[in-house]
């Protein structure tokens, strides 16, 4: 039995499942807010099981929101060290990735980074098997015209997609169905297949780059 949680955009998510079975989850899209409704949402999913019951926690990591990766983490981490539960750290664009996993496809998974740039992995989905084809990075939108140009046709999905449609001005792309755009938590469940378990000890937030604040300080401590 797998607890799974997502945080990291406007969209937050929670689920629990026993390998393809989803027992309870939720999903809501009410912006920015994690800190006030993520453990209420834990909470009324695990409502008649215990954590004792839970074979591990699966979270996504990053990249997404700072702020939203942090609460996440933080609160996988304190379930899990009071509990004694070991834990998944998943790619927040591969779990966007596993919501296509019945498809045969190209998904182009966006996250806005802002100033028209976008946290992005691209992968190929073949017969239920997801496969990478490139690392989780920070990439500009004319850098990734350039590279999605070369596929047939690819759908775009992540809580960047329509700002990435809308400006990419491919015709082999198409924006993914509403039902499958965000990243959700039973997609974080499957994409734990072939991970490696970790403590919480070793769940770090992964950002791809230094937040706003850092860099602001870092080009005053240059001056």
């Amino acid at each position: 039995m797998i607890l799974s949680l997502d945080s990291t955009a406007i969209t937050a998510s929670v689920a629990l499942t026993d390998k393809d079975i989803v027992i309870k989850s939720e999903f809501v899209n009410s912006g920015l807010t994690h800190s006030e409704t993520l453990l209420p949402m834990i909470k009324r999913v695990m409502q008649g099981h215990s954590y004792s019951e839970l074979n591990a926690i699966a979270v996504t990591s990053g990249p997404g929101s700072f702020t939203g990766v942090r609460i996440g983490i933080a609160t996988v981490k304190g379930i899990a060290f009071a509990n004694s539960i070991p834990c998944y750290s998943v790619s927040t664009l591969e779990a966007i990735a596993y919501n296509f996993v019945d498809m045969n496809c190209i998904v182009c998974a966006v996250m806005d980074a802002r100033r028209m740039q976008f946290y992005n992995a691209v992968f190929k989905i073949e017969n239920g098997v997801v496969e990478r084809l490139c690392a989780d990075r920070a990439i500009s939108l004319d850098e990734l015209r350039s590279e999605l140009v070369k596929y047939d046709k690819v759908i775009i999905a992540g809580d960047g997609a329509t700002l990435c449609y809308e400006n990419i001005g491919l015709d082999n792309c198409v924006l993914a169905q509403e039902e499958k755009l965000y990243q959700n938590a039973v997609s974080v469940s499957k994409a734990i297949k072939n991970k490696e378990i970790i403590s919480h000890r070793s769940l770090v937030p992964v950002y791809l780059r230094q937040s706003q604040a850092e860099r602001e300080l870092k080009l005053k401590l240059k001056k």
